[in-house]
């Protein structure tokens, strides 16, 4: 293989199978339960929402990602990445035995805490076995894997459920997370790869995020009608646990998000991408799920079949993207991701009807994946790349944090949009998912708009003579943020 031949895909190492495999059963979990909420909602939820049984997991997942990542860097990788995978396999045991909906939301908030340790190691694992553009790729891969899993993950959902039953769903976690158990143990060194000198967890500040998201997740779910008092304090309370949760930030020595890091523009620009990739890939896909099922009236398994064309574009495009960092400054990469993105996004929201013939669906649905997949790579790439390297877990937990609280945050808002212009029979579930098609189809707007004036081509530019390039050398540009983020620490 040649040398040329190397940089078109991340050499092959059990580490990357592990991240993979290991995050991509993660996000899997999010995704894969969104056919299975009729089923819960009849069986253990008494005909009432069971949509928080995706916004729990979630939630807990984003509140706990940056603490787990501390106490990672303290203990080692190691041993509490197996920690995590037993914890999730064992959550996901109890949430396949669960009675009652409120016994299942209590079991996804601790495999969400399982998630959170497995999905924080991911980039620091890979950043710490690859290097400049070979890091670049490896980042690629795993985003368009992990993205692409979420999205494959109703067709394995929707065969599951034909099959077995929504508790399957669950119980697929059992012989998966045994798997990457076994592998982790063989792969990972058995050495500690940092160690944080002094600086502990910050417990009170993922309390008060957990909480602050809680409250305002449950405002965003109520049912449909005039606010009542209890809901007004719902709102104060979750604005005051979020506003404490910002103070405790700026005075702990190990916050759960690193808010200085968002006075360097590409770093905030990245951060915004991720939230707002996961909003539209998660929030997005749930309620399109629910179209399929409720109003074209497809089985579990022809509905998540449906779903393949975003999957089969995302996987194609992932390492397009990344790819395109050696020759496009990243803000133009990740805008013209989101361009393409939202172009699908608005396409569907045009063309589906209660009638609408499945195939006339396959062209936005090949664009919103190949919108995804250009996006997500380059992001990833510019927020590990703009930080040192010994803070690259805190990023790590940054981007797990957010891309899993605008995972639940999109499924609980768009939730609220669906709600409002939405309804029972086959019209109104069309109005509701084209209500959230279109927005989501704005806040792709959005983040291209952002990306662009965050992500200043001025600020991180294409590399100026690639082929000149040391293969361990990172795209031009980044090198200069780092030492402007060295110099936003020392400030």
């Amino acid at each position: 293989m040649t040398a040329e031949k190397s940089r078109r895909l991340p050499p092959f190492s059990g580490v990357l199978v592990l991240v993979m495999a290991s995050t991509g059963l993660v996000v899997i979990d999010i995704t894969i339960v969104a056919l299975g909420l009729p089923l819960i909602s009849s069986d253990v939820a008494a005909g009432a929402s069971a949509e928080s049984v995706v916004v729990t997991y979630m939630v807990a997942m984003g509140a706990l990602t940056q603490v787990v990542g501390s106490l990672s860097d303290r203990w080692g990788r190691r041993s509490l990445f197996l920690s995590g995978i037993v914890v999730f396999t064992l959550a996901s045991l109890a949430a396949t035995l669960a009675p009652t909906l409120w016994f299942l939301n209590v079991a996804r908030v601790i495999q969400g805490a399982g998630a959170a340790v497995i999905m924080v190691n991911g980039i620091p694992l890979l950043a710490g076995r690859y290097a400049g553009e070979e890091r670049n790729l490896a980042i690629g891969a795993w985003g368009s894997f992990v993205t692409a899993a979420g999205l494959l993950a109703p067709t394995l959902g929707g065969v599951l459920i034909d099959a077995f039953g929504w508790r399957a769903i669950f119980a697929i976690n059992l012989p998966l997370g045994v798997a990457t158990f076994a592998l982790a143990a063989r792969v990972l060194p058995r050495t500690p790869q940092a160690a944080t000198p002094d600086a502990g967890p910050d417990w009170l500040g993922s309390l008060l995020l957990m909480a602050g998201l809680g409250s305002a997740t449950m405002l965003m779910l109520r049912p449909e009608g005039p606010w009542s008092s209890q809901d007004a304090a719902l709102l104060v309370v979750a604005v005051v646990l979020l506003a404490a949760f910002i103070v405790v930030q700026f005075r702990v020595s190990s916050p759960t998000l690193e808010l200085r890091l968002f006075a360097q523009p590409a770093f905030s620009g990245a951060m915004l991408a991720v939230f707002l990739s996961r909003v539209l890939t998660i929030g997005g896909t749930v309620y399109l799920v629910l179209y399929f099922a409720d109003a074209l009236r497809l089985s579990p398994i022809a509905a998540g079949l449906l779903m393949t064309p975003i999957f089969i574009a995302q996987m194609i495009t992932g390492l397009v993207g990344s790819k395109l960092l050696s020759y496009w400054a990243p803000g133009l990469v990740i805008g013209l991701g989101y361009a393409l993105k939202g172009a699908g996004l608005i396409a569907l929201a045009l063309l589906i009807t209660p009638d609408t013939a499945w195939w006339v669906l396959l062209v936005p649905l090949l664009a919103w994946g190949a919108g995804g997949g250009i996006a997500g790579a380059p992001v990833m790439a510019v927020a590990v790349n703009v930080t040192a390297p010994e803070r690259v877990g805190m990023v790590a937990g940054s981007v797990s944090a957010l891309a899993s609280i605008g995972a639940g945050v999109g499924t609980a808002a768009l939730g609220a949009v669906y709600t409002l212009y939405g309804g029972a029979d086959p019209q109104a579930v069309t109005d509701g998912t084209r209500a959230v098609l279109t927005a989501s189809a704005l806040l792709s707007a959005l983040a291209v708009a952002t990306t662009l004036l965050l992500i200043n081509p001025r600020r991180v530019p294409a590399p100026a003579r690639r082929h000149e390039e040391p293969a361990d050398r990172i795209p031009a540009g980044l090198d200069r943020l780092r030492e402007q983020e060295s110099d936003t620490r020392k400030v």
